[in-house]
């Protein structure tokens, strides 16, 4: 393919939005590389799918696929033809049969860790001081404060439903390990992406290192647009 007409779509992870990826988008401009973030909804996995795969569709050629945290299901979960790559941030990735909520509660919870449950509606939220704690402790106060208060939830149906074959089984991965990450421990990163064969880079960050350290997210999704 030619490098030069790859997009690269970013697809966000629970508690954030598409605005959560605008330093990488920065960077990857600075870079040459047209970025877009998709918009989740967050209300149910099949329904993330379709989102992106509308984003992948508008992308118009060869696309790398970037999936942070909740996100790595739904990148895993697309069959477009045209996704050539995909780049995992700390993301989870659910093998066939398996649950996000499997593959999340592998290994015991970070001590910081909030305690996640569902409200009335079936949503899941995060305490104000769980973005202090474990989402972005290496962010600033006032980045943790916009973070806290632009969350979106996610639905208690984006975790409870089984995958078919995730598109990693078929296309080349790149994986970013955060060594820091309070919500997804960075030993059970290690198990997905040697699982999925990825190529693995690990740095100590925090769980929103598109935010903390967007320098290093670039990194590994150029790598992958190199290869």
């Amino acid at each position: 393919m030619a490098k030069e007409n790859v997009t690269v779509v970013l697809a966000h992870g629970a508690w954030a939005d598409g605005s959560s990826w605008m330093r990488v988008i920065e960077r990857l401009d600075a870079a040459g590389r047209r970025a877009i973030a998709a918009p989740l909804p967050l209300t149910a996995l099949a329904d993330d799918v379709v989102a992106l795969d509308r984003v992948i569709a508008r992308a118009g050629g060869p696309v790398v696929l970037v999936g942070h945290a909740y996100a790595g299901a739904v990148i895993g979960a697309t069959r477009a033809e045209s996704v050539k790559a995909l780049v995992y941030i700390n993301a989870l990735a659910p093998d066939v049969g398996e649950t996000v909520a499997d593959v999340f509660n592998r290994t015991a919870p970070h001590p910081l860790a909030p305690p996640l449950a569902p409200d009335a509606d079936g949503l899941i939220w995060l305490p104000d001081e769980a973005f202090v704690n474990a989402f972005a402790p290496q962010a600033g106060r006032r980045e943790q404060v916009v973070l806290a208060a632009v969350q979106r939830p996610i639905s208690l149906a984006c975790i409870t439903e089984p995958v078919d074959r995730p598109l990693w089984h078929d296309r080349p991965s790149w994986y970013l390990v955060a060594d820091e990450d309070r919500m997804i421990s960075g030993d059970n990163q290690r198990f997905m992406a040697e699982r999925m064969g990825a190529t693995v880079v690990t740095r100590s960050l925090d769980h929103a290192p598109m935010i903390t350290a967007p320098d290093a997210v670039t990194a590994v999704i150029l790598a992958a647009v190199r290869a």
